[in-house]
């Protein structure tokens, strides 16, 4: 029992520190810890859906840009509540470990924050922006590109920065 216990607080921490995994699946939720960032190899190169377009691969220093929207906020299409596991859509508060709920400018996870500060690329349904995260006593920085697919139903998530790993993540929609 306490193995599973860890093996959750693990992935809660995943969550919340946006690590990404390459492949779907229950060890497709599996992250390290902010602890052993320091250990862990470098990424590999992103696997990459097919059906979805390739994360922006641009320097720090890129300009801004953006297709459509103000470039101020993460599009109205976006936002809402969404998770990794469908049952963590109706768990109990402070029970759904996976759950991401998305604003004009924030993204919440069970226990970090992420701010938007700097939108790079924007249209209707997607958006490639940096994010100050917070929470548990860190903070870092991370580029975010989220992309809806399945008619607004599928939510894919692709971190880059120090720290991010390779690979999506597919949330599906909240009612």
């Amino acid at each position: 029992m306490m193995r599973w216990t860890w093996a959750a607080a693990t992935l809660l921490l995943a969550a919340c520190s946006g690590g990404q995994d390459e492949e779907g699946g229950s060890e497709a939720t599996a992250t390290i810890s902010p602890l052993e960032k320091a250990e862990r190899p470098a990424p590999t190169e992103p696997t990459v859906d097919a059906d979805l377009p390739e994360a922006a691969d641009e320097a720090p220093a890129a300009p801004e840009t953006k297709a459509a929207g103000d470039g101020k906020a993460i599009p109205s299409a976006i936002r809402g509540r969404w998770a990794l596991k469908a049952a963590d859509c109706t768990a109990k508060k402070g029970t759904d470990l996976t759950a991401l709920t998305i604003d004009a400018t924030n993204l919440r996870f069970y226990e970090s924050h992420g701010e938007l500060t700097r939108v790079r690329q924007s249209d209707a349904d997607s958006i490639v922006a940096d994010y100050r995260f917070s929470g548990e006593g860190e903070e870092w920085d991370r580029r975010m590109q989220l992309d809806l697919g399945n008619g607004g139903k599928t939510l894919v998530r692709r971190d880059e920065g120090e720290g991010a790993a390779a690979g999506s993540m597919r949330y599906t929609r909240c009612s």
